[in-house]
């Protein structure tokens, strides 16, 4: 279980988007070094709960990423979150309290997740530790000309279709519904990461 804290964020003002985008979060040469590792690695089915599966809700393949795999990695996007959350956010932040989450959508199996939320606490070792998930981070690794559907889709009272550029971060608060849609064609590969801190009050 990685263990990476945050220094304080910068503040700016804050913007009531449902999400935000920071382009070129990663390069593209940046992205095939991830796939490219990630790839060797022993990707599970994803769960819903802890240990369990359910391919009518959800269908990808999953590896995590701990700091000590990829440490540039975890550098960068905690810039990025900092960055984002004193501009947009003002969450009051602890930083990365899970491993980073490495999904693989292939079209074989209309790889999808549907509609969920991210906001509930973090789990050690089959206990709640009472860290929340105050906001989710996603960032894509394939270029969009080389798969279909795979839309990341946020609902606030509308739907909002993310961005789909290679090595685009976006950002929103964990409590948000969404969901990824079915990939018709290709692969989508992403980058998930949670970024937790104090309840709430």
């Amino acid at each position: 279980m990685s263990k990476y804290q945050f220094a304080p964020a910068f503040a700016y003002k804050l913007n009531a988007d449902p999400w935000v985008q920071w382009r070129g979060a990663l390069t593209p040469k940046e992205c095939e070094e991830v796939i490219e590792y990630c790839e060797k690695r022993d990707l599970k089915d994803a769960t819903i709960r802890v240990g369990d599966t359910d391919s009518d809700y959800r269908r990808s393949k999953v590896t995590w990423l701990a700091n000590d795999d990829i440490p540039w990695l975890y550098e960068k996007l905690e810039h990025i979150a900092q960055q984002l959350n004193g501009q947009f956010y003002q969450f009051d932040l602890w930083g990365f309290d899970e491993d980073i989450q490495f999904t693989k959508y292939e079209a074989d199996n209309e790889g999808f997740y549907d509609w969920h939320q991210d906001h509930f606490t973090s789990i050690e070792s089959g206990v709640d530790i009472r860290r929340p998930r105050k906001l989710s981070m996603t960032i894509q690794l394939d270029a969009p000309q080389d798969y279909e559907g795979g839309e990341l889709l946020i609902n606030n009272g509308r739907i909002n279709e993310t961005p789909k550029g290679q090595g685009t971060a976006v950002v929103f608060p964990s409590w948000q519904v969404h969901k990824v849609n079915p990939v018709t064609e290709g692969i989508r590969r992403s980058l998930v990461v949670w970024i937790t801190g104090p309840h709430f009050r």
